[in-house]
């Protein structure tokens, strides 16, 4: 158990009460041991909305009917690490084995994406950028969600730190990057040719409604670590059912589907492909 005098109450109860409210708005579980990262993403909003315990704090979250108070606790503990073209292998793919059928197509159609959870948006403006260089006949389209609002936000700024695409190539500097000058030195912005394909969202995907169309790809990267074995059942169907049939289901290599009963079929690392 943490110093009760030093952190606001918080102690075996009230990470019990946090981790069931959290559970049960995401999905996320919060394992045992977690209680200095909770102090450290909630300590400074408790003291700033002037509640005098954690005790408090969770009473007003469970009050607030409008559900903004619930948003704001799992956008705080929400974890958002994200990288441009992160996991190469995976862009490799779909460059190499899904773009090339799509050339073929006797009535081209639009591609259609779903980046899930997209975070601060590296993970969509990578899929765009690659879909852009790969000039597809008939365009694409970008479907970017996360239940962050704090990060989507983020994601549609499209505004970076310059040393966050350091180790990009000069070329896709170049051709889908601004550089900020003056005040803006130091930054960079997705260019607007890049950002118009992307459309953000605020989605929870495990109480997901139909959202009355499919994907020929989904992206769901590092989310199911997250989830215990319910959460992730969930899940899975939600992304099972937005799945254009022969359509592909990316997730992190990091992750399995061993523990959930599907229908996709394995065919690379990470990667499934739908009936």
């Amino acid at each position: 158990m943490l110093d009760l005098d030093t952190t606001l109450g918080l102690g075996d109860r009230e990470l019990q009460r946090l981790s069931r409210l959290l559970y049960d708005a995401s999905g996320i579980t919060l394992h045992d041991g977690k209680g200095p990262l909770v102090l450290a993403r909630l300590h400074k909003r408790i003291k700033e909305q002037g509640h005098a315990s954690f005790a408090v704090y969770l009473d007003a979250v469970e009050r607030d009917k409008t559900g903004a108070a619930l948003a704001e606790l799992v956008d705080a503990m929400a974890t958002n690490h994200t990288s441009f073209f992160r996991e190469p292998q995976h862009f490799a793919y779909l460059e190499r084995s899904i773009v090339p059928p799509l050339r073929d197509r006797r009535v081209p159609v639009p591609f259609k994406v779903w980046s899930m959870p997209c975070s601060t948006g590296e993970e969509p403006y990578s899929l765009a950028m690659a879909l852009l260089d790969a000039a597809l006949p008939a365009g694409f389209t970008i479907l970017a969600s996360d239940l962050s609002t704090k990060a989507l936000t983020r994601a549609r700024a499209g505004v970076y730190r310059r040393q966050t695409v350091a180790g990009l190539p000069q070329a896709v500097l170049r051709r889908h990057f601004e550089r900020g000058l003056a005040r803006e030195d130091g930054l960079v912005r997705v260019n607007a040719a890049v950002r118009r394909y992307v459309a953000f969202k605020r989605l929870n995907l495990i109480d997901l409604p139909d959202l009355g169309q499919r994907f020929d790809v989904i992206f769901c990267r590092n989310l199911l670590i997250y989830f215990d074995q319910a959460a992730q059942q969930r899940a899975i169907q939600a992304l099972e059912r937005h799945l254009m049939p022969g359509g592909h289901l990316f997730i992190s290599h990091s992750e399995s589907l061993n523990a959930v009963t599907h229908t996709v079929r394995w065919v690379a690392p990470g990667v499934y492909r739908a009936a």
